[in-house]
């Protein structure tokens, strides 16, 4: 079965490579652009990747590393010489940080991918949103790309990416097309965020269920939300259905918060998480904890906020008709075989 489904993410891939030089991926480091990155060069693609870091695993498979702020135009506008397709995966993601820490790289660096864009005369940009931009702290059962942005958000992240979303939409045209995709809850292999979060909070004795309901959730592996973005930017080149529209992501298995955390522990062996703390506590909590790390000009992230406790006692799960039918999306891994891949590397 699998064996199938590789042949299609090659088929994808060897679709693409004729129609393009030299690709840009920006956050080239981070988990998902680096699982771009190294399908882009087993295709043997040119890859130029965009990162605030040093990242040597990149350059020995043959991606063009060059180090870089987004927010700084000049500094893009050099790198993206001669590519003709790009993945902007950069962004500054989590919960906590000021407005201007993540105005400055997800909406001020966006405008500048738009801008070097169009200045050098770039067809396709894909762009790496977040179901965050509907979410209002409301549960999100089914939904699809006709829920509106949301009117009040409870961090900065989810606003800044709703604004640069609608930047990237608005600057699609015939001739230079754009599309923005929405993968919720990324995990896999080499995660640095969700997995050993869950693995370190359980093994203090600090992870809880919050609420009394156990609520589905939409999850993605991380092959499969690479092997979107490559459809999408083969659809720009064609058809171009997705051009100027956005996209929910999921690996279509919606499951409970319960069960997607247990599925994590048990890959290291830990025991289930069965403790629940109710969710108005949990809000309460994140109110304060804000409050409290505000005053105090705290750097790290509290342990709870506001939006956090609403995305653990909420639904989200997302009707993704439009990815299959605009472009062909299905996933390529399932859950239970993620977590088969996610434990060996473990």
């Amino acid at each position: 079965m699998f064996e199938d489904l590789l042949i299609q993410e090659q088929a994808a891939l060897q679709t693409l490579k004729p129609t393009v030089s030299k690709v840009f991926v920006t956050g080239a480091g981070g988990f998902l652009g680096k699982t771009i990155c190294k399908r882009l060069r087993a295709a043997d693609i040119d890859v130029v990747g965009f990162a605030r870091g040093s990242y040597p695993e990149l350059t020995a498979m043959g991606v063009t590393m060059i180090q870089g702020d987004i927010a700084d135009y000049d500094s893009l506008y050099a790198a993206m010489q001669d590519c003709d397709l790009v993945f902007h995966v950069a962004s500054k993601a989590g919960v906590w940080g000021s407005r201007e820490s993540y105005f400055d790289p997800n909406v001020n660096g966006t405008a500048n991918i738009i801008r070097a864009c169009k200045a050098l005369d770039i067809k396709r940009l894909v762009y790496t949103s977040t179901p965050s931009v509907t979410f209002a702290g409301e549960d999100e059962a089914g939904i699809n790309e006709s829920a509106p942005y949301a009117e009040k958000f409870l961090n900065y992240y989810g606003h800044s990416k709703a604004i640069a979303e609608k930047m990237v939409l608005n600057a699609n045209t015939s001739e230079f097309k754009t599309t923005a995709l929405r993968p919720h809850l990324i995990w896999g292999p080499e995660d640095p965020h969700l997995v050993p979060r869950v693995i370190e909070r359980a093994k203090i004795g600090k992870l809880k269920l919050v609420g009394k309901q156990d609520k589905l959730v939409d999850t993605i592996y991380v092959d499969n939300a690479a092997y979107a973005h490559i459809l999408a930017a083969n659809d720009l080149n064609a058809a171009a259905n997705s051009a100027g529209k956005a996209y929910f992501l999921s690996n279509d298995e919606p499951i409970t918060m319960a069960a997607m955390l247990n599925k994590i522990l048990a890959c290291v062996d830990i025991a289930p998480v069965t403790k629940r703390v109710p969710a108005g506590v949990a809000y309460t909590a994140g109110v304060v904890l804000e409050t409290v790390y505000g005053l105090l000009k705290k750097q790290q992230e509290p342990i709870m906020t506001r939006f956090v406790a609403r995305q653990l006692s909420t639904c989200h799960y997302f009707d993704i008709s439009a990815a299959k039918q605009d472009f062909g999306y299905q996933a390529l891994i399932n859950i239970d075989e993620g977590m088969k891949r996610l434990k060996q590397s473990l």
